[in-house]
């Protein structure tokens, strides 16, 4: 069984950032995630995470963060995937496609660069309100999952980022990939040891 967590850093709109990342993080054990965290909540980050329903990387210390990124690192088969979406080079798109569409399309392309060999579960961060926008996701998402693909089981989710800690990591990895393409700031994926698969669109 894998486990996969799937977010975003940046915005899809034509004005704000000039990149979107999406990242999806591929586990054996979802719940190594959430003893790594709970171990933080007690012990090292206790004070700083007391009052948190959540660790999200735009509000969290660089301590916290670095550590996140460090604990990743030693987990065995752990997997990175991102796609990095430079608004300038696919104007057009936003000319063809309305912004969900345009999600799917990015989150598409990442899922097609995904070879899955195993029973699954998704879980993707709970930010499309509608039912019918979540259907639409699901539906090419999976579309290209499955290119490249021999998958027994699959479930997909959308889900609260504060009741999964899988969502919480995945935050951590599209921000520090959005500060190097963004911001020029390569401190925090330096620290990634994990094994990624990046391509740019």
């Amino acid at each position: 069984m894998k486990y996969m967590f799937l977010d975003e850093s940046g915005d899809p709109g034509i004005r704000g950032s000039d990149y979107l990342i999406i990242a999806a993080l591929l586990v054996d054990d979802a719940k190594r995630l959430k003893k790594i965290i709970k171990n933080m909540r007690r012990n090292k980050f206790r004070k700083e995470l007391k009052n948190a329903s959540e660790i999200k990387a735009n509000s969290s210390s660089d301590a916290v963060i670095k550590h996140m990124i460090n604990e990743l690192n030693n987990l065995n088969n752990a997997q990175i995937h991102c796609v990095v979406f430079e608004k300038r080079r696919n104007k057009e798109l936003f000319l063809k496609k309305d912004m969900n569409q345009l999600y799917n399309h990015i989150a598409g392309a990442l899922a097609k660069q995904i070879e899955i060999q195993d029973s699954i579960i998704i879980r993707i961060d709970k930010s499309k309100g509608k039912q019918m926008l979540r259907h639409e996701f699901d539906e090419y998402f999976l579309y290209n999952l499955k290119d490249g693909s021999q998958m027994r089981n699959i479930e997909i989710y959308h889900s609260y980022s504060n009741s999964w800690e899988g969502l919480q990591f995945v935050d951590i990895i599209a921000w520090s990939y959005f500060q190097k393409y963004e911001r020029h700031d390569n401190s925090y994926v330096n620290l990634i040891d994990t094994d990624c698969n990046l391509f740019e669109l």
